[in-house]
């Protein structure tokens, strides 16, 4: 294995191995820690996690877990990916992970950088853009875990590390690999937090971190990365042919984003959609057994979501509690994938990172292979052990008809 990933979400984590993979390297995402070695054939391993919110000390604990195997498998760097939008609390748990991990694998000099242009999320002046808006004037500033009231990435990284926070200017960067080298040598030792607006810019970042044991980003840094390894001649250039599924299939979004909040307003106006409450799980009026049933007799993939704007969210959250709310949602999804898998769906969309993590390891999914990409970020995922073919999808990722494109794309 040459690379290891690291990602602090499962759809952060099939984020990246998209990125990869479509840069022609063998990538395969495991779900969890795995307990055996990789196939010598994986070039790419991506261990996804569900460490984003959890409390930092087991955070931390997880990452390092996963930093061993992955170091067992003789990779030669290790990438930690966490989201383009950089959420975390002042608390944790971005900066923690990589103190932990950058001691564990003995490198001084970091890269930071969130940066997707692909789906609009740019870092200039050490400062986070979501299109021409700053990160937190965004629907981010509203998130339900991890609102994002700061748009500068020095200060808010600041909050969760004792290490030196840095900045690689847009200057810099737009100078190219030999620059941004030059420049971390020269400022020596600490976290830098790198400007990019586009995907040249993450590229040369790419190409000047090709000799360091230990970088952090959004997937847009992994975007130079094969090449590093291909102009070393120690990757290959097939890729592995998909095979989707045809049978029923469903959407199940737990996603409060904006981005996702339209996709199921669409969706919802042509094809089957239920709402489900957190006071009607916290009630114990949504029935699995009974949303089952339902979904199974449609004819059109139905859509079933709590999905909700911040208001009514953070209503439930007032009530029940931030962690409780988000505990009952997560169980509910996972416990409903479980019936439907059960009852023959073959075909799964998410939307949310945590939902989609409650879905993965509900339904025991330890390992996927990497299809084609549905959007930006998002690929179709093959889970043969299983029988079941997945899109993961990170809460602001895709056009507003996603969801049916997604499940066009699982079984072709």
């Amino acid at each position: 294995m040459l690379l290891g990933c690291i990602g602090d979400d499962f759809t952060g984590a099939s984020d990246i191995a998209n990125t990869l993979a479509k840069g022609g390297m063998s990538v395969t995402q495991y779900n969890g820690i795995p307990d055996c070695p990789a196939a010598a054939s994986v070039e790419v391993g991506v261990v996804a996690l569900k460490s984003r919110t959890i409390p930092v000390d087991q955070a931390v604990d997880l990452s390092l877990k996963a930093a061993e195997w992955l170091l067992a498998q003789n990779c030669e760097q290790i990438f930690f990916k966490y989201c383009s939008t950089f959420d975390s609390t002042k608390e944790g748990n971005i900066g923690p992970v990589a103190d932990a991990l950058s001691t564990r694998i003995g490198e001084e000099t970091v890269l930071f950088c969130p940066a997707f242009p692909a789906t609009g999320r740019s870092v200039y002046q050490g400062n986070l853009f979501v299109h021409d808006m700053p990160l937190s004037e965004s629907g981010m500033k509203d998130h339900p875990l991890t609102p994002m009231t700061d748009s500068d990435l020095r200060r808010w990284l600041g909050h969760q590390t004792q290490r030196t926070v840095r900045h690689l200017p847009y200057p810099i960067v737009r100078d190219g690999e030999i620059a941004i080298r030059e420049a971390l040598q020269r400022k020596g030792a600490g976290y830098y937090i790198a400007d990019a607006v586009d995907d040249n810019n993450l590229i040369e970042l790419g190409k000047a971190v090709a000799e360091r044991k230990f970088l952090t980003g959004g997937s847009g840094l992994s975007l130079g990365l094969p090449d590093n390894f291909r102009r070393q001649g120690k990757i290959g250039s097939e890729r592995p042919h998909w095979q989707g599924i045809k049978g029923p299939g469903v959407v199940l979004s737990g996603s409060c984003s904006e981005a996702t909040r339209k996709q199921v307003r669409l969706y919802a106006q042509t094809f089957p959609a239920l709402e489900v409450t957190a006071e009607a799980i916290f009630n114990e009026e949504a029935s699995t057994d009974g949303i089952c049933d339902w979904a199974l007799h449609q004819t059109h993939p139905p859509l079933i979501f709590t999905s909700a704007d911040s208001k009514v969210v953070h209503q439930a959250q007032d009530r029940f509690g931030v962690a409780k709310t988000a505990e009952a949602i997560e169980t509910f999804f996972g416990n409903l994938a479980v019936a439907l898998v059960g009852k023959g769906v073959v075909r799964i969309v998410t939307a949310g990172g945590e939902t989609s993590g409650a879905v993965v390891t509900a339904l025991n999914v330890s390992q996927v292979s990497i299809g084609p990409e549905i959007a930006p970020g998002v690929p179709a995922l093959n889970a043969p052990e299983t029988g079941l073919v997945m899109a993961l999808k990170s809460g602001n990722f895709g056009s507003e008809t996603f969801f049916e494109e997604a499940l066009a794309v699982l079984e072709r």
